[in-house]
């Protein structure tokens, strides 16, 4: 059930609404695409009525050729199905099926009962050439277009396809209780470009089930707007919401941050402005007299809230933020329309407070919204050429902080920004990540962000910001908002709600990546933030002195998370390739020499440390001593070094008699010993650098000459080989190693 109200405009003294004609940000971007609009993989008792529907978002007949239709098993991610489309095109309406013989209607690709399996599995369309994809070939991102990535609720294990096909988005699950009968998985618009799936009765060749999530009767939601002109009438519908209490309506003016009018739920409406202006509407708990006209802007958060701008006239940062955290208000053009304009509620996201889930559409007061069929591609992949994503070697796939830039010229801070990057260098949803800002005065949290229902850009890069930087940012903050340092930046995978509910203090649960940073003269000051999120290292300073004007803390150096010596200060590039220093050539004939940890053995007199070996009086400045470990998939040390090789060709880092001036204790390495004593990695071959067979174990020697085998004492060792005595048939003479 809905709420709705309107009144004759010439009836009321109020000034808000615009006689302006939409320029919906949903509107075609770039070249119509293919997409998988619905899948149905598991049908009741028999699957007879399984199919695979496409879509060509220009609505119209397209051809096929070129494409190619992959059905990957789970079981081993192979493909068991290809299909060549040459030849084929969509029907008048932009639908092409492929589906079982019996179902109805008839598909453009008959396919034997049984054949599309239920999950874990994978569903991709690729464009290149079809020589490129055959069956049991292993599964691939070359030329892909589009993919679904799915299961049952009993089955699980498609981690592997998604990270391959849909990286950042989880496998939808087709659950065979959401309805009775049969259903499907229905790919539905959720807010602005932003797509994703939902379980619904099964359309094919027909548009989705696509409708908006029923919210619980606590929380009402604006469903439908009409912005009114001259004589026409304006109107509100929203949920009913019966157990919520009181509640207003409050309508904002978007220049000046005040209420303009204030309304008990009963009278819903809106009047005439001049289209230069921009404004909102929100929906509070409580009574007019909680928001009085001419007050200022409630620091109250709204149950719902819809911010408009008008052409030339954005609503301020402050309103932006505070009403739609995250989200863009929905922008009018200066193109009049005399019947007014009619917004209903058409995408399917589940949050509130988005501008970008209202599509223009029928006016249906009192009744289901009558959305029209999007005809937006998902992704900016074009027709499929390679991607070629560049993947680190160690094989994460996950989301990583890119650049930095927290103190900006000026008193403004306007051009601060937070950017991240998804090493697929593709276009990735960020569903489930969250953003964390801690500040180091006092080791706690200071701002929390959602990034769910965003996407990065095509190469993979997703920025947050202030209102006015350039380029703008998916996610406006407003101006000096990223506090200086020392404080810390850290980046969460938490589907379930925030990480800060999960886990007291500084959360480390789900913990992506990290930067810790500080201003000069502040790098003692956030040693439990570095403990935290970036243990065994040192804050990044923004240096001022290092570039003139701006400058950014930038990733330069290796994709690993957590690694604040991946980071250099370099000028700001957001959205952009970092433009990184070229790296001083390296010191030459440094290598490691020992290495000892104080975890090794439970001896008294074990110590932790390092030693280099290179020609004397050798600068090391420049190299970074990196300790990884392998349960962390990441850095647990990076120690920027600035000493230099002693007269006797030594420098040792670590907590042992003559060690250079910086100290630590190494940890996280395993070693098993039957000696009594200290024990040690030694080097025990001059010229074979990152070889594990130019190692052995000794005694610790730091300062001093390795304890190596003598090749005097060795000894030439011939070995036969030959079967065991109860299995002497077939014996053809042992076999000399």
């Amino acid at each position: 059930m809905s709420f709705y109200f309107w009144q004759e405009l010439n009836r009321m003294e109020l000034t808000l609404v615009f006689v302006a004609c939409l320029c919906l940000v949903m509107a075609v971007t770039g070249d119509p695409c293919l997409i998988i609009s619905e899948i149905n993989a598991d049908n009741p008792r028999l699957d007879t009525t399984e199919f695979v529907e496409l879509y060509h978002t220009s609505g119209q007949r397209a051809s096929l050729d070129g494409y190619s239709l992959v059905f990957y098993n789970g079981n081993g991610n192979i493909a068991y199905k290809v299909l060549d489309l040459k030849g084929y095109s969509t029907d008048d309406r932009g639908f092409f099926l492929v589906g079982s013989v019996d179902m109805l209607p008839k598909p453009a690709i008959l396919l034997p009962p049984n054949t599309v399996q239920n999950g874990p599995d994978a569903i991709a369309i690729y464009h290149s050439s079809a020589a490129r994809y055959s069956e049991k070939m292993n599964v691939t991102s070359v030329g892909l277009v589009d993919a679904v990535v799915y299961m049952s609720r009993r089955s699980g294990g498609a981690e592997y396809l998604a990270e391959m096909l849909t990286p950042g988005e989880p496998a939808f699950v087709e659950d065979d209780t959401a309805h009775d009968g049969d259903e499907s998985i229905e790919r539905c618009l959720m807010s602005e470009d932003r797509w994703g799936f939902q379980v619904s009765l099964p359309s094919p060749g027909q548009r989705n089930n696509c409708t908006p999530p029923m919210s619980p009767a606590t929380v009402p939601l604006i469903t439908e707007v009409r912005l009114g002109g001259g004589q026409v009438e304006g109107f509100v519908e929203m949920t009913e919401a019966s157990s919520a209490g009181p509640l207003v309506l409050v309508v904002l003016d978007g220049r000046t941050d005040r209420v303009s009018v204030t309304l008990m739920f009963s009278y819903c409406f809106y009047t005439t402005s001049t289209i230069n202006q921009s404004g909102a509407v929100a929906i509070y708990s409580g009574t007019v007299r909680d928001f009085p006209v001419g007050s200022a802007l409630s620091q109250i958060q709204p149950l719902d809230a819809f911010v408009f701008a008008g052409p030339g006239n954005r609503p301020s940062a402050n309103l932006t933020e505070m009403l739609i955290p995250g989200r863009q208000p929905y922008q009018l053009s200066n193109s009049l329309r005399e019947g007014g304009f009619h917004l209903s509620r058409c995408g399917v996201a589940t949050w509130s407070r988005d501008p970008g889930v209202f599509w223009e559409a029928p006016q249906t007061p009192g009744q289901l919204n009558q959305c029209p069929w999007p005809k937006i591609c998902p992704h900016n992949s074009g027709n499929g050429t390679d991607p070629s994503p560049h993947l680190p070697p160690w094989g994460n796939s996950d989301f990583l902080i890119n650049e930095l830039n927290t103190d900006t010229p000026g008193a403004a801070e306007d051009g601060e920004y937070i950017e991240l990057w998804h090493p697929s260098a593709r276009r990735v949803s960020l569903q489930g990540i969250w953003i964390l800002l801690f500040s180091a005065h006092n080791n706690k949290l200071y701002r929390e962000i959602s990034l769910s229902g965003h996407f990065t850009t095509s190469k993979g890069y997703f920025l947050l910001g202030s209102d006015r930087l350039v380029p703008a940012p998916s996610l406006r903050l407003p101006p000096n908002t990223i506090q200086n340092g020392p404080d810390a930046v850290a980046l969460y995978r938490s589907p379930f709600g925030p990480p800060s509910a999960a886990q007291r203090g500084i959360p480390t649960k789900g913990l992506l990546d990290a930067v810790v940073y500080r201003q000069r003269g502040s790098d003692m000051e956030a040693q439990e933030l570095s403990k935290s999120l970036t243990p065994g290292q040192l804050p990044l300073l923004e240096d001022h002195e290092v570039l003139p004007g701006d400058e950014a803390l930038s990733r330069c150096r290796g994709l690993y998370p957590f690694d604040l010596s991946a980071f250099s200060v370099a000028p700001p590039t957001p959205l952009r390739e970092n433009s990184c220093p070229r790296p001083s050539p390296p010191p030459e004939g440094v290598v490691i020499s020992e290495v000892s940890s104080g975890h090794w053995t439970n001896h008294s007199q074990q110590r932790g440390f390092v030693e280099l070996k290179g020609p004397p009086m050798t600068s090391l400045l420049g190299l970074v001593l990196s300790v990884f470990n392998q349960e962390r998939s990441g850095t647990v040390m990076a120690l920027p070094l600035t000493g230099f090789i002693d007269q006797d060709g030594f420098y040792v880092v670590g907590n042992v008699t003559g060690a250079g001036d910086r100290f630590f204790v190494i940890q996280g390495f395993t070693l098993m010993s039957v000696e009594d004593g200290p024990v040690s990695l030694s080097r025990c071959s001059c010229c074979e650098v990152r070889s594990p067979s130019s190692w052995t174990s000794s005694s610790p020697t730091p300062n001093r000459d390795n304890l190596c085998p003598s090749s005097a004492f060795s000894s030439h060792i011939d070995i036969c080989l030959s079967p065991m005595a109860t299995d002497w048939h077939g014996y053809s003479g042992g076999e000399r190693l």
